[in-house]
Formats: C-alpha cells, sequence, structure tokens
C-alpha cells in the first residue's frame, strides 16, 4: 500500500514498525459544540483508512482523543451555565451519536486531556530539563529555537515564519514562534496544581502525551485535516521528537478542505453545517458516501445537489444488495454451471480494481467505482435461474467491499409493519384479479410511505426508498 506522507511530499510504500501491526493516530474533535461536515471528514476517511488495513489483514491500535479543556470549551460552559466538564461530557456523548450516525467506528482508546494531566505536567518537565522549554510568570513555553528542524512538516523556515507573526499583548514568551504548553490560571478557570503553579495544557501538548502513553515514543501513522498540519502537528513534532530525540511519527497523512457550495465555510457566511443539522435531511450513510466519493487528499465540495446525487447512488447499491438477497429466499438449490464458474471468476476482476484503487493512497473514489462496475455485472448475469452458489457468492463479495468502505449497513426491515404486509397482499389480490387500477393505487400508497414493489418471476420483491 502507499500512502502520501506530509512529511516527504510524496506518496511512500506504506511498512509498518510492527509486522502486521499498526499503531495509529487521529487528532480528535474540541468537545464543545456539534462536528461540522468539514470534521466528519477525517472521521470518516481515517475510520476507513482503519478499516481498510484490518481488512488487509493488520492489527490496528486506533487511538484517537477528545479535547475537553480549551478556551471554547471555557466559552461554552460560561455560556450555557454549567461546568466544563459538563460542557466535555454532553458533546462527547454527542459526538459518538452524531459518528454512529456516519458508521465511524469507536476508536480502541479515546483518551482525554483531563485525564492525561500528570503525565502531561511530567512531559513538560522533561523538555524543560533538556533546555527544550520555559517558564515565565507561570506560563510554559516551547523554545522554537532550539529545535533545528522546526518547520519540517510544513516546509517553512522559522525565519519566513517569524516573519509573518505576532507576539500578542500580555505575551512574555522570548520568540515569536515559541508556543504555550501549560498556561497559567485565570480567574475562574479549571486548573490543575503543577511545579509552575495552578493552570492548565496547551493546545499541542496532549497529542504528543496521549499518542506516547497509549502507542509509544515512534508511531506508524499520524492523521488529521489539512488544517492541522501547522502549527498543531508541526509543534507536536518539535515537542515530541526533542523529549525523545526519536521520530515521532512515519506516515503524516492529511486530508484535504471541504468547501460549501464552492465558498469556504464560515458561519459569518452562514454556510456553516453541522453534521447534526444534516442528519436531519439525510442519512448518515449517505454522508459518508459523499466523503468517500473523492480521493480524501482532494478538496470535496458540498451541496444539496451533490448530497442528492449520493442518495441516488447509494441507493443503486442497496437495490443491488435487495435483488441479491430476494433471489435467495427464492432460489431452489440449483448446482453452480461451468459457465457460473466463469462469471464469479470475473467478478474477481473487481475486487482486484477495487484492491488496486485502495492500496494507491486510499483511492475511495475509484475504489467506489470498482463496486458499481461490479453491480452491473451482477445485475447483467446473475437472475432467477441463477444457482444458491452463484447467487450467495456474489452477495458476499458486494458486502466484503462495501463493508470495508462502512457501506451497505443497514437492515431491510420493510414487511415488519403489518399495515404494509396487508397492503401489499391486496394489491397481490387485485393483480389475481386483474384490478390493475386497484394494484396501481395500491402501489401508489405504498410509496408514498417509502415502499417500492417489483414484479419478478420469483414474486415481488420489496424495496426500501430512502
Amino acid at each position: 500500500m502507499k500512502l502520501y506522507n506530509t512529511l516527504t511530499r510524496k506518496k511512500e510504500e506504506f511498512v509498518s514498525m510492527g509486522p502486521g501491526e499498526v499503531k495509529m493516530y487521529v487528532c480528535g474533535p474540541t468537545v464543545y459544540n456539534y462536528f461540522h461536515i468539514g470534521n466528519a471528514r477525517p472521521f470518516t476517511v481515517f475510520d476507513t483508512m482503519r478499516r481498510y488495513l484490518e481488512y488487509r489483514g493488520y492489527k490496528v491500535t486506533f487511538v484517537q482523543n477528545f479535547t475537553d479543556i480549551d478556551d471554547k470549551i471555557i466559552a461554552k460552559a460560561i455560556e450555557e451555565g454549567i461546568s466544563p466538564r459538563e460542557v466535555s461530557e454532553k458533546y462527547i456523548e454527542e459526538y459518538f451519536k452524531d459518528a454512529m450516525a456516519l458508521g465511524v467506528k469507536k476508536a480502541d482508546i479515546h483518551p482525554k486531556v483531563t485525564e492525561n494531566v500528570p503525565e502531561i505536567i511530567a512531559f513538560i518537565q522533561r523538555l524543560i530539563d533538556k533546555g527544550f522549554a520555559y517558564e515565565v510568570e507561570g506560563d510554559v513555553y516551547f523554545d522554537t529555537t532550539r529545535f533545528d528542524e522546526y518547520g519540517k512538516l510544513s516546509k517553512q523556515s522559522l525565519e519566513d515564519l517569524e516573519l509573518g507573526a505576532r507576539i500578542e499583548v500580555k505575551e512574555v514568551k522570548k520568540n515569536p514562534m515559541d508556543f504555550a504548553l501549560w498556561k497559567a490560571q485565570k480567574p475562574g478557570e479549571q486548573s490543575w496544581d503543577s511545579p509552575w503553579g495552578k493552570g492548565r495544557p496547551g493546545w499541542h501538548i496532549e497529542c504528543s502525551v496521549m499518542s506516547m502513553k497509549y502507542l509509544g515514543e515512534t508511531i506508524d501513522i499520524h492523521a488529521g485535516g489539512q488544517d492541522l498540519i501547522f502549527p498543531h502537528h508541526e509543534n507536536e513534532i518539535a515537542q515530541s521528537e526533542a523529549c525523545t530525540g526519536h521520530p515521532f511519527a512515519r506516515y503524516w497523512v492529511h486530508n484535504g478542505y471541504i468547501t460549501i457550495n464552492d465558498e469556504k465555510m464560515s458561519k459569518s457566511k452562514g454556510n456553516f453545517f453541522t453534521v447534526r443539522d444534516i442528519l436531519k435531511e439525510f442519512d448518515g450513510e449517505v454522508i459518508r458516501f459523499f466523503l468517500l466519493s473523492a480521493q480524501y487528499r482532494n478538496p470535496i465540495n458540498f451541496s444539496r445537489e451533490l448530497m442528492e446525487q449520493a442518495k441516488n447512488s447509494l441507493e443503486r447499491l442497496y437495490n443491488a444488495k435487495s435483488n441479491l438477497e430476494h433471489l435467495l429466499e427464492k432460489v431452489e438449490g440449483l448446482d453452480i454451471r461451468d459457465e457460473e464458474k466463469e462469471i464469479l471468476a470475473g467478478f474477481e476482476t473487481y475486487k482486484l480494481k477495487f484492491i488496486e484503487a485502495m492500496e494507491d493512497d486510499l483511492n475511495t473514489a475509484d475504489a467506489i467505482a470498482a463496486i458499481f462496475e461490479l453491480v452491473k455485472e451482477i445485475n447483467s448475469n446473475v437472475k432467477g435461474s441463477a444457482s444458491r452458489e452463484l447467487i450467495q457468492e456474489s452477495h458476499e463479495l458486494l458486502m466484503e467491499l462495501a463493508g470495508v468502505l462502512g457501506l451497505l449497513n443497514k437492515k431491510d426491515e420493510v414487511g415488519v409493519d403489518p399495515e404494509i404486509e396487508r397492503l401489499i397482499e391486496e394489491r397481490q389480490k387485485a393483480r389475481k384479479e386483474k384490478n390493475f387500477g386497484l394494484a396501481d393505487q395500491i402501489r401508489d400508497q405504498l410509496k408514498e410511505k417509502g415502499i417500492a414493489l417489483k414484479d419478478t418471476p420469483q414474486g415481488v420483491q420489496i424495496i426500501k426508498l430512502n
């Protein structure tokens, strides 16, 4: 598998440190609100990367943090009249609801900043002892001039960065690019005791500490949105490698931006959408399909029209799944024929295309295209006269490839509602009696309830519309 490594600016063959094992850290949300469609992209993309690595046989240890103490959380707590902890716990719970709707699996470990403060303090002290950090009036800063490779991820020199930097009023750091590791307590803020007085961790330090605590000093993959390259991931590299003397991560992977109707997402422009907002109109799996419809490093544009296209495309996959399951219910167990063996061998071509796409820097766009090619061949070759083995193998292959992308997970619950069953029976009776006007009327009633009927030689197939 090849991955584009932001650190080297090229695709590299992925080789994990441990045989058959991958250590992967993905930056998680700051939990002060519902996450937006821009956040949803890295959550979905790197969930898919994890799924694919597992599909290829790796044992993946996947860590995604929660930033549960931050200026925004403190501001939200004041706004809502509750504690910062209550804010963070509330939105962690809401995160899991929306992530589940998108088909994003829980990480193996979801560490929180507030549960790792002693380790953060110890890490900062090590940096001070090594001469990479300094304390001023209760604040602790990382001295970027002491780390010779500062800027190697974003490909910017320290001199160039300093030209555009400003030291804010009341900041007492030595150099413009120095960043806070520890912040002295402000009145009324949540705080912890430290050798430098009461305070709380800075933003960048948390990921270094939690990554090392749960995955070790060097990991395989560190991932996140493109907006995190600088300063967050740049600062993580500096403080981590200054502390340990070892590379922090071997592959740095970043997804591209999302625009809204070809404009940058912004609250001031009124084009800011949380996933919770979008879920009111579209199913979470439609959102997931949309987010995977472009290769992850490319920018992607969000619009209602494109979401409708994603909805229709996903419906085609569900119809193929439903067709196969309907055939399986009706098949009478015919033995597989020689020509069907050739058909199955041909289906393997699309599996290889799928894998080839995913091996090429997780190209989910081409992987989805391979699935649609497979569906086209299935629809052409797997009919009512097919053997059980051909139908079963076709179904299993479709579900295998879709499952790697986290798709086609919804179970068909059509027919459970007694009212729907009654209408279907009435329509069948009307058709037998050649009362086609009534049959069409009932069909339209069912369509209004989100149910479509397909008459096949094997009987009526029930299709649930999105």
